[in-house]
């Protein structure tokens, strides 16, 4: 697994690097994310899915748990805030979504340890200061 660490300053530099790793990410089945509440889950995956071709609006989806995006490749973005466990997510059809080829894209991972695929990939994103963002990148 490789590590890649790196500081934005502003929400737009969030985006801009979710942008640019769009391409690599591309290839996992999966991105996790992880980080609290307001560490910029959403502002990653609204420039990830810029990076992939998506025209769409992006916006938590905390109280539809899946929002999906069209572009290239279909984006799934999942919020698994308000799951109870990784049995639950499997109830809403996760295993359907992955084996549909989109990229299924998930905030609050750590609620759903263990319902990701091989080659998933992870971000982990920590809120330094109000505008400052580390975010480390995990690639299998």
């Amino acid at each position: 697994m490789t590590e890649q660490r790196y500081l934005t300053r502003s929400a737009a530099e969030t985006e801009a690097l979710a942008a640019s790793l769009a391409a690599t990410l591309e290839k996992a089945p999966a991105v996790a994310l992880y980080g609290g509440l307001g560490a910029g889950k959403t502002t990653f995956v609204r420039g990830l899915a810029a990076g992939l071709g998506s025209k769409a609006q992006v916006s938590s989806p905390t109280f539809a748990i899946v929002n999906e995006y069209g572009g290239p490749r279909k984006i799934c973005h999942f919020d698994m805030y308000r799951l109870p466990d990784a049995d639950a997510l499997y109830d809403i059809g996760w295993e359907d979504y992955l084996a549909s080829g989109a990229l299924c894209v998930a905030e609050w991972s750590e609620n759903v340890a263990g319902a990701f695929p091989p080659g998933t990939a992870e971000v982990h994103l920590r809120r330094v200061d109000d505008e400052t963002r580390e975010i480390v990148v995990k690639l299998c």
